[in-house]
């Protein structure tokens, strides 16, 4: 199958809003659109099974409709699948508009769905007045054992959001792009992440914004104060920011029209992530790809960013 970019929708606000944002970024990389809903059969004894056609959400909320084991057709998740494409192809005429209605776990189609893709993308509910996400159980699965790159978007993110005020301050859609954040690790700077984070910035026009943290090394007892300590702190930081140059350079050559702004500091990589995220149109994470079973498969990082951030958030896998 071609590369598509794909959705998980299931007629939540969280989905359409995901599906949206989709869109926009289907027509950025002139690639179809895929609109998937996964449905999960319930046995009778079970009680009652969602309407729209997951078991469990994308994002692990549970929709409860109708009762039995009934086939997707008559729930309206066909339906559902419609009206979406209609509504999408509509607003976005550009872009190439499939659906698919599949049957199964959804954590698991989702994960098949996703390595056909070049990248999916679930809607995730928001923590409850905090800008962010509340990742399910089904998300979290999905975005920790898929190869493939996972945006997760949250109700009410817009087409104005990803893009800078304009003179008045007001929020529109004919600005240009703020920059695409991306949270690197100058230890083990897998090439996979960073050209995924080089790529989405030149698709959009704008600034990639790369931040990496440093620490002293632990029991150091170095501290921030006057005296010699304090310049033996500056020379770590600017070792580091050497460093992080050094690993950029490359990339600036391949990508000469990308805009670069690095950015090293001390303390922790979450906390600067999503602080850069409030003036971000998209924060690109990694997450390690590990063997064993057991675990999240996620990282700290990763998962507090998700959790936190208040714009779309990309998890690339790599080894």
């Amino acid at each position: 199958m071609s590369r598509t970019v794909t959705v998980g929708i299931d007629g939540s606000r969280e989905s359409l809003a995901a599906a949206e944002w989709a869109a926009r970024e289907a027509r950025l990389r002139a690639l179809p659109l895929r609109l998937v809903n996964v449905w999960e059969t319930v046995p009778e004894v079970m009680g009652r099974p969602p309407m729209l056609g997951t078991g469990t959400r994308p994002d692990g909320q549970h929709e409860q409709h109708g009762q039995g084991r009934i086939a997707p057709g008559e729930t309206g998740a066909g339906k559902i699948l419609g009206e979406v494409a209609d509504g999408v192809r509509a607003r976005h005429p550009g872009v190439d508009v499939a659906v698919e209605q599949l049957t199964g776990l959804a954590r698991e189609e989702l994960v098949k769905t996703a390595e056909e893709a070049e990248l999916l993308v679930l809607g995730s509910r928001g923590l409850s007045g905090i800008a962010g996400f509340l990742l399910g159980s089904v998300g979290l699965h999905v975005v920790a054992h898929t190869g493939r790159p996972v945006v997760l978007v949250r109700a009410g993110e817009q087409a104005a959001d990803d893009q800078a005020p304009d003179r008045t301050g007001t929020p529109s859609a004919a600005t240009s792009f703020r920059p695409v954040v991306l949270g690197l690790d100058t230890g083990h700077p897998d090439p996979t992440l960073i050209r995924f984070a080089f790529e989405a910035a030149a698709l959009r026009e704008s600034a990639v914004r790369i931040l990496h943290d440093w620490s002293p090394p632990p029991h150091s007892g170095l501290r921030e104060r006057p005296g010699p300590e304090a310049d033996l702190v500056a020379d770590l930081g600017r070792l580091d920011a050497v460093a992080l140059t050094d690993v950029l350079r490359p990339w600036r050559q391949e990508y000469p029209s990308v805009e670069v702004v690095e950015e090293s500091r001390r303390g922790k990589a979450a906390d600067h992530l999503l602080e850069a995220s409030r003036d971000a149109s998209l924060v690109v994470v990694g997450r390690r790809v590990r063997r064993s079973p057991l675990g999240a498969h996620i990282g700290p990082v990763a998962h507090a960013v998700l959790h936190h951030a208040g714009v779309p958030v990309a998890v690339v896998a790599h080894d």
